[in-house]
């Protein structure tokens, strides 16, 4: 399934590499991204043109990602956001439930193809922006 560019995504990864990867995974695939290295840049991007879906580091410079969403908590927001990690622990996991993250990415042990097959069907429970 491909969204053919309809859905604007916001990756927020401080490593460079991780970052280039995803851009261009996503990019083939035709969504409109826009990458931030830190959870300030991606804060200041959400209130400048909200996305469908945010794909979310946990650990990153500025502001981290529980940091983001505890300013953009699930009642605030209408897009679902992924938690990228590279650790699979069980606190993580209850604090970023607690703050509404809606899926949970581990970077280490998972594929790019199963990242973009939770990226679509997050938006796939979404009304088509086109239409």
């Amino acid at each position: 399934m491909c969204f053919m560019g309809k859905y604007k995504i916001i990756i927020a990864e401080d490593d460079t590499v991780l970052r280039d990867l995803y851009l261009r995974k996503f990019k083939i695939d035709q969504y409109d991204i826009r990458t931030a290295a830190n959870g300030q840049e991606a804060l200041d991007f959400i209130a400048q043109d909200p996305p469908n879906l945010i794909l979310l580091d946990i650990n990153m410079p500025v502001l981290d990602g529980f940091g983001v969403l505890e300013k953009m908590p699930r009642e605030k927001r209408n897009f679902p956001i992924v938690m990228l990690t590279n650790f699979d622990d069980q606190a993580n996991r209850d604090r970023g439930h607690a703050l509404g993250v809606d899926d949970y990415f581990v970077k280490k042990d998972m594929t790019i193809k199963s990242l973009l097959d939770m990226v679509e069907r997050l938006l796939g429970a979404q009304k088509n922006p086109s239409l």
